[in-house]
């Protein structure tokens, strides 16, 4: 432990450039907040990276000296991590290593503290057990991926969550009271938000992939909002990088005289075509929508899912072209989480035909109707 004073104007610079939290890796503490009772006050320990004194921990004969005031070699900690590297593990925290420790902890703080107010989103989390350990579907979680071009307005998300879970999904009142449950909090959470000028949504979403597209359809393409895609390899919510070639292939099977018109999103799984007429029957038209190689982790960049957008956009515009405004739309949809809530968000009421949203349900050996995404 420390038996220097560190003079004020250096513990103030300090506390700014740790924003107040724990600086040890994997802490982030706040120390001006106790977390039980929320009552604030300094709890706030400051470390010596090489020790005010050469018998200290990582002491040296000449830099204890030098740098016992030194804003360079001072670490805020919580009380639990300031025993740990001056009392417990001495031996496991050399001074490279609380030197890195430091500097990854300002520079992350400089970097979301740099970000202007224009940059706030509001996040809109949707989904079963929202905020739970063992899901990751968490505010953490979803403000990791935000940064570094936006940061969150607010510490709590906007949380839509799913209703009832006595009733199993392959009955139709499920989605009935699903789709109303979502409407509700819709109109209550989130609806007034939309009335605030420039408000811009981060979404991220998991759940049933019909309801993901009515979701959509509520959000609209009107308010600026950024749809985020949970990824498996690695395991992350933040847009990665995708340098191959891409490109959705559009392919056309059946009459064009047909009544029944199905679009088959073979995005995640390749889905055949004789199992959307196992459904519709043989007398109809089935464009699917695939990507080169589909797979259940292919969505990987932001400029795939926005081509998936314009790929849809133009599709929904030449099926009405061809099929006229009284065919029956029907989606038959095997595609990532941000997908179908930008299914939903590019349809526009006024213009495209309304649409049937079909769901494979083991229960049922098959696809089953769900909901309908109509002008209401």
């Amino acid at each position: 432990m420390s038996v220097s004073n560190v003079p004020e104007p250096i513990r103030l610079c300090l506390w700014g450039r740790a924003a107040g939290r724990c600086q040890y890796e994997g802490c982030n503490r706040e120390l001006f907040r106790d977390q039980a009772t929320k009552a604030e006050f300094n709890q706030a320990y400051i470390a010596h990276i090489i020790a005010d004194k050469p018998t200290g921990p990582r002491g040296d004969p000449v830099l204890s000296e030098k740098l016992k005031a030194d804003l360079s070699n001072l670490m805020l900690l919580c009380d639990a991590h300031h025993r740990l590297i001056d009392k417990v593990d001495v031996a496991g925290h050399s001074v490279a290593r609380l030197q890195k420790m430091k500097q990854a902890h300002e520079s992350r703080i400089e970097l979301v503290t740099a970000i202007d107010q224009e940059r706030r989103s509001h996040v809109l989390m949707y989904g079963a057990r929202i905020g739970e350990h063992g899901t990751p579907l968490t505010i953490q979680n979803a403000k990791l991926a935000l940064l570094p071009d936006r940061y969150p307005a607010s510490h709590e998300p906007i949380s839509l969550s799913l209703g009832n879970a006595s009733i199993g999904d392959d009955e139709q009142l499920y989605w009935t009271m699903e789709v109303e449950h979502l409407r509700r909090q819709f109109a209550e959470r989130v609806k007034p938000r939309l009335t605030v000028d420039a408000v811009h949504l981060s979404v991220f979403a998991l759940a049933p992939i019909p309801l993901l597209v009515e979701l959509g359809r509520l959000l609209s393409d009107i308010p600026m909002a950024d749809v985020y895609q949970l990824h498996r390899e690695p395991s992350t919510w933040s847009w990665l990088e995708h340098n191959k070639p891409f490109e959705f292939k559009v392919l056309q099977d059946g009459n064009e005289s047909a009544t029944a018109v199905a679009i088959n999103l073979a995005l995640s799984a390749s889905v055949t075509n004789d199992r959307v007429r196992s459904v519709l029957g043989d007398d109809c038209c089935i464009y699917t929508v695939t990507p080169t190689e589909p797979g259940n982790d292919f969505l990987k960049s932001r400029a795939q899912l926005q081509l998936f957008r314009e790929t849809m956009r133009k599709l929904f515009d030449q099926i009405k072209l061809r099929h006229g405004e009284s065919c029956e739309l029907s989606v038959f949809p095997a595609i990532p989480v941000a997908a179908a809530v930008e299914l939903g968000r590019i349809w526009m009421p006024k213009a495209d035909l309304p649409f049937r949203v079909y769901d494979q349900n083991r229960k049922s050996g098959g696809f089953i109707r769900t909901i309908t995404i109509s002008q209401v």
